[in-house]
């Protein structure tokens, strides 16, 4: 009989301190892509944030409480990445978002992060039309395509020298916001376009798209893709002997590219906001670091999802509690010193001020062919 009377208080018992114990973390959800054709580039993300859970919770964690990080598979795509969104604040209580990785899915999470008063911060996505929805719970610490192209347009066209550039980039949102803002900055230094073309998410025959830019007549070509995308166009520019340069945006610095397009990846130039051989002792302990975790070293996504889950705790511990709105207010005071400089926000929510860099692949490896700092956005017009 007492073994019968104990059961149901030994029940309550263990469920109240499983309660309990869930009280104790503070979770934040992460959205990416880790099937699919960027799935080395989500992953790649999510190893960042991880790193950056890890190094925090070895600190103290925030507001007092260990960090749990919930990640889904959003798969960038926009029905997929809004289940996951809908999962992560209604059943699995998170006080913010972070993700989503493709423009096109993270537009798609916006509506239901203000729906729900959930804070959430993109490290990737670049199309420039997501910080100008007014959302006022939407942040990006990534580079707009506007800004990433006014960047680095007077670079390419200073060392590499180029008149005519054909445009490439892959059919979604990113890749064509991407090729229509480096088309209208080296427009504007005098570059002449030879043509813009768009493929599909992996895509495996360029022939036709090739042969058009081989009658072209330019002696560059811009390329927006992936890692898995990118590397089989640039291996097929290579077997299709085209004599050009080849520079673009994506993942075009990371070891994981560099490794699976093997001698093709040789000359080619990448404009990037991170890359693991930039100066400094911050740069320096985060590749350290986050080459002992996973073995090899970070490239731009890890360094995105480790600036934006450092961001997102940052504004967390800064808010004082989870409350939304103060989470809100406390990204908006962000001011973080990040392994590629310094990240602050406009009141829109666009980032800027870090550091973003043209490097070359040579011999295997990216050499740093100059740097320049990703400008506010809103400096012209009254913005802070």
């Amino acid at each position: 009989m007492r073994k019968l009377i104990l059961a149901p208080i030994i029940a309550t018992a263990l469920m109240a301190s499983t309660q309990a114990s869930a009280q104790d973390t503070l979770k934040i959800g992460l959205i990416q892509p880790l099937t699919g054709s960027v799935a080395y580039n989500g992953t790649a993300d999510a190893n960042g944030a991880r790193l950056a859970v890890k190094e925090r919770n070895a600190n103290g964690g925030v507001l007092g409480k260990q960090v749990e990080l919930i990640l889904e598979d959003g798969q960038c795509s926009p029905a997929n990445s809004v289940n996951a969104a809908e999962k992560l604040i209604q059943r699995d209580k998170v006080v913010a978002l972070v993700g989503a990785f493709c423009s096109s899915a993270t537009s798609a999470v916006m509506p239901v992060a203000g729906k729900y008063k959930t804070p959430f911060l993109t490290g990737v996505s670049s199309e420039a039309s997501l910080t100008e929805k007014g959302n006022p719970y939407f942040f990006r610490s990534a580079e707009t395509d506007a800004l990433l192209g006014k960047a680095f347009s007077r670079l390419i066209v200073d060392n590499l020298g180029l008149k005519k550039v054909a445009y490439i980039g892959v059919n979604d949102d990113w890749g064509r916001g991407s090729a229509k803002a480096f088309e209208q900055e080296l427009s504007s230094h005098g570059v002449e376009t030879a043509l813009i073309e768009y493929f599909n998410h992996g895509a495996t025959d360029f022939y036709t798209l090739l042969t058009k830019l081989r009658g072209s007549g330019a002696d560059g070509v811009f390329v927006a893709a992936e890692t898995q995308d990118g590397s089989t166009l640039v291996k097929q520019i290579k077997q299709f002997g085209i004599d050009m340069d080849v520079f673009g945006v994506g993942s075009w610095a990371t070891s994981d590219f560099i490794k699976i397009t093997g001698d093709a990846a040789e000359g080619i130039y990448a404009a990037v906001p991170y890359v693991s051989n930039l100066p400094g002792e911050r740069n320096e302990r985060f590749v350290k670091e986050y080459s002992a975790a996973y073995d090899h070293a970070p490239g731009k996504y890890a360094a995105a999802g480790y600036n934006s889950m450092n961001i997102m705790m940052d504004a967390i511990d800064r808010a004082g509690d989870t409350d939304a709105q103060a989470i809100v207010d406390g990204l908006h005071a962000t001011d973080y010193e990040a392994p590629n400089g310094r990240y602050r926000f406009t009141e829109k929510g666009q980032g800027y001020g870090f550091e973003a860099a043209l490097v070359q692949i040579q011999d295997g490896h990216t050499e740093v062919v100059a740097t320049t700092r990703i400008a506010n956005p809103e400096a012209d017009s009254g913005g802070q």
